[in-house]
């Protein structure tokens, strides 16, 4: 799997999220607003906000 080291822009806060060995896809944390961010390119490193995931209550 290829991985990148970089930054990216958190698209909630616009500081910018220092990244280390990091696979598309991947689930990061914004060390400045704390949202979880998914990366979703990384030639060029693209962040967007994680899906957030419902609790299944077993319904």
């Amino acid at each position: 799997m290829n991985t990148v080291t970089g930054s990216g822009e958190c698209p909630e806060c616009f500081d910018q999220v220092e990244l280390k060995d990091v696979m598309q896809n991947e689930i990061v944390q914004c060390s400045s607003c704390g949202a979880d961010l998914e990366v979703t390119s990384i030639d060029p490193i693209k962040l967007e906000l994680a899906p957030e995931e419902e609790e299944d209550w077993g319904e």
